[in-house]
């Protein structure tokens, strides 16, 4: 792709140490051994408890295995310790992983590690954490100027690799609410749109995660000129976070911080309620 823009950005861990190898091959012997167990990757994630698609993603090596994940399935597979074995490694690796994104990027990865709460506004897009992969491929792959085949798989690896949050327990209460059109916006495809929606079942059916959706039709808004996202990491004051054409900006100031909270709980009260909006996705799929 000649005239593909190349992202300049640190590498991450993985790819300056050597340890993307390690994550490689331990997705390798997870897949050669559930083969050999006769079990399929559906079957091993509800013996784990994880989802498939965490299964998926670890046997192609585009995410991370968590320690606790290696050690449930060494136990589920019979494995003899020998994923058990890789715990420590992984965990250094992990440690080190807040390295793994840009600059302008690496204060609100950090912040969004150590998230107790985390409150999200998108009006143009289905949120990061909440992408499918197919999806976050699709958006990485149609921006412009674009991008080069790798750069578009480090960034597709890295936002799958932040969706551990989902795992985490205890769990960061995590609230979102995504505009209508979102939801309309055929991103990748029917099929892609269908697993996305999907997707978003999934994740709102969590009891640590509540999703709402704000129809198109209301005739009143408060934050139409941005998308945002409220964080409180462990320990400290609530922030927020604003992205536009690649110029971020994490708001540490309590008084501006105080508007976009402010915001944020009218544009919920005006939403429609969490099973109002489930039932709105059902219908879509029902639709696609």
């Amino acid at each position: 792709m000649a005239h593909a823009e190349r992202e300049e950005r640190p590498e991450r861990p993985a790819e300056s140490d050597g340890t993307a190898h390690l994550f490689r091959a331990l997705g390798r012997q997870i897949k050669v051994l559930r083969e050999r167990a006769g079990l399929s990757q559906r079957e091993l994630g509800l013996a784990t408890h994880c989802g498939e698609d965490l299964v998926s993603a670890v046997e192609r090596g585009v995410r991370t295995p968590q320690p606790d994940f290696l050690e449930r399935v060494d136990q589920v597979l019979d494995a003899g310790g020998v994923l058990t074995a890789a715990a420590d490694e992984v965990r250094e690796a992990l440690a080190r992983s807040r390295t793994r994104h840009p600059d302008w990027f690496r204060d609100y990865a950090r912040a969004e590690a150590e998230a107790v709460a985390l409150h999200d506004y998108s009006n143009q897009a289905v949120p990061g954490l909440l992408q499918t992969e197919e999806y976050a491929r699709a958006l990485f792959t149609q921006r412009r100027p674009l991008l080069d085949e790798e750069t578009i798989e480090r960034r597709v690896a890295d936002r799958l690799d932040r969706q551990q949050i989902f795992e985490r327990w205890p769990s960061p209460t995590m609230t979102y609410v995504l505009e209508e059109v979102v939801l309309q916006r055929p991103i990748g495809g029917p099929a892609s749109h269908t697993r996305q929606l999907q997707r978003l079942l999934h994740v709102g059916r969590m009891r640590t995660v509540t999703l709402q959706v704000m129809p198109t039709q209301r005739e009143e808004h408060p934050s139409l000129d941005a998308t945002f996202i409220l964080l409180t990491p462990k320990g400290r004051q609530q922030v927020a976070y604003t992205e536009a054409y690649g110029h971020a900006r994490l708001i540490t100031d309590p008084e501006e911080v105080r508007v976009f909270s402010e915001r944020y709980g009218i544009i919920r009260s005006q939403a429609l309620t969490p099973r109002e909006s489930l039932t709105l996705v059902e219908k879509m799929l029902g639709e696609v």
